[in-house]
């Protein structure tokens, strides 16, 4: 059994990683600390977690630890999975991965020396669902003239929210944007030649929705959006059309709550639905077995690198700093 230490009582963790490895019965968290020790305890207790410790130090030194989880604010996950590393422990590391493109590569170029597995969080990228849209992208039955529009959108209300401050690399295309430039680059496998993009700006510097439009150099055309602005309406929807055909996935970042796959070709429409196993779960299976067996896996620290270059790129045409930066 793989034992993970996590950093951090974060909200995301019992369903992103205490949960599936209950359902896998692979792997375990065995430890945890946090700033506020009393969360850590109550976290402990809530989650039958064994180890409170003082310190994320003292989690990553702890020699019965197999890999770390690191969902802490994205402003801490460059030196916390360094220093993961450094110590000899694999990484699963939410998104998103950093906050710019330097510190991604600084992580990358860690992992790669330490030989370690170093995961971007990308849960959805490891599910039938979405090998499935990839599939008939690939095909071609979709024909030529290809143009994608890819939206994930969560109102998000409380103006204290992590996401909504700089200082911890806030901004809706690090949370849930960068689903939407994530699942054009995988279902094309490709990365864009020309970036444009628009936000709406809440807090200064701080993006609260963001539109982009990417253009690549076999033609092919996308647009994403992540808008977490107070009073939208949760949507998360990935359409593809073609001259011959229009691929529609619906819900593909958790299709364990609901999805399907639309694809009308010449008209005439087929509607799919596969596994309701969760994403999270398909993620874990990966994880360990590239900890394991040395499999490879879709979304190492090299990918998580051209993810941030683009997210960087996103910024830039829109005129806001990156994030990270004094």
């Amino acid at each position: 059994m793989l034992k993970f230490g996590a950093l951090g009582a974060a909200r995301i963790t019992p369903e992103a990683l205490i949960d599936p490895c209950r359902e896998t019965g692979a792997a375990s968290v065995v430890a945890v600390a946090a700033r506020d020790r009393a969360r850590a305890e109550a976290f402990a207790k809530t989650h039958g977690i064994a180890k409170v410790y003082e310190s994320y130090e003292d989690v990553i030194a702890d020699p019965e630890i197999d890999a770390i989880y690191n969902p802490l604010p994205i402003s801490a996950h460059c030196e916390w999975t360094i220093k993961a590393l450094a110590a000899g422990k694999p990484v699963l590391c939410e998104k998103s991965f950093a906050s710019n493109t330097a510190e991604a590569q600084l992580m990358h170029e860690k992992a790669e020396a330490t030989g370690l597995v170093l995961m971007d969080a990308f849960h959805y990228r490891y599910h039938p669902v979405f090998a499935r849209a990839i599939e008939i992208y690939q095909s071609g039955v979709l024909g030529d003239n290809i143009d994608i529009d890819a939206v994930f959108q969560v109102a998000i209300t409380d103006e204290n929210d992590i996401r909504m401050r700089y200082d911890t690399a806030g901004g809706v295309t690090m949370d849930i944007g960068c689903y939407p430039l994530s699942w054009v680059r995988h279902l094309t496998g490709m990365e864009p030649t020309a970036v444009e993009a628009e936000a709406v700006v809440g807090s200064p510097d701080v993006d609260v929705a963001l539109r982009s439009r990417l253009v690549f150099d076999n033609g092919v055309t996308a647009t994403t959006s992540g808008d977490m602005q107070a009073g939208v309406e949760t949507k998360a929807l990935l359409r593809v059309t073609g001259d011959t055909g229009e691929m529609i996935v619906t819900n593909p970042i958790a299709p364990q709550y609901g999805h399907n796959i639309r694809v009308t070709v010449n008209g005439m429409s087929t509607d799919e639905t596969l596994d309701r196993r969760a994403t999270y779960s398909y993620q874990l299976d990966a994880f360990i077995a590239a900890v394991r067996e040395g499999a490879s896996i879709a979304t190492d620290s090299a990918d998580a690198v051209k993810q941030m270059a683009l997210i960087d790129r996103c910024y830039e045409a829109a005129g806001l700093p990156l994030r990270g930066m004094p």
